[in-house]
């Protein structure tokens, strides 16, 4: 399968790309897109790289797999196309975002590239999945290769901002290293999660540009 993968992270990543288990699961993907309905389209699997280049990176947002609704994913974890109803648990982010900043902004659109544009990586553990069938790319060996890619902004990056929301993203982060980097860890923004009261009140976008700024670094316009 070819696949559109910004220079700069071929370069970081150029081992991973080589490795024999790479190579499987790209061709598993490919087999999985001729014979499944799959979102992301094929050519968005790795938007997440594509609009945030190695060099610009500064806060990472680990989500767990694409949405599975026609239509809905766009290789960005918690975004959707324009046009699409904003789910669930976008919603809550947007909430959190306002109660964080005492706004009344609301957005209109759950697309999420400008986030991505600014340096955020917004990073689905596994990268594809088939229409209406959550997690069903589990299987394959996604997970190597985004352990691989937290692992390699861990060791070659300083000061990146990761959001770790809910207990998946929390064991995706074990291996981050926090004396170097800011780790932000809460419940899940989804309903189920938030209405526990494990997501409201998290705070995480005011902390993170706090820290970002501290670090001489411009903040997220959220």
């Amino acid at each position: 399968m070819n696949f559109n993968l910004n220079d700069t992270w071929k370069a970081i990543l150029s081992d991973e790309i080589k490795n024999p288990y790479f190579q499987d699961l790209m061709h598993e993907v490919d087999k999985e897109y001729q014979n499944q309905i799959c979102y992301p389209p094929k050519e968005l699997i790795f938007s997440a790289f594509d609009y945030c280049s190695f060099e610009d990176l500064k806060v990472v947002v680990i989500g767990q797999d694409p949405y599975h609704g026609d239509g809905e994913a766009n290789g960005l974890c918690f975004s959707v196309n324009d046009g699409v109803k904003i789910p669930p648990s976008l919603r809550n982010i947007f909430r959190e975002i306002n109660d964080d900043f005492g706004s009344i902004f609301y957005p209109t659109s759950g697309n999420l590239e400008h986030w991505a544009k600014q340096g955020v990586l917004l990073l689905n553990a596994s990268l594809s999945v088939r229409k209406d069938q959550p997690n069903s790319h589990k299987h394959l060996k996604w997970n190597f290769f985004t352990d691989a890619v937290i692992e390699k902004i861990s060791k070659e990056k300083e000061q990146v901002v990761f959001l770790l929301w809910g207990t998946f993203a929390h064991k995706k982060g074990l291996k981050i290293d926090r004396n170097i980097h800011l780790v932000l860890e809460s419940g899940h923004p989804s309903p189920m999660s938030a209405n526990q009261g494990k997501w409201f009140g998290n705070k995480h976008f005011s902390k993170c540009n706090e820290y970002l700024k501290a670090k001489g670094l411009s903040a997220i316009e959220w």
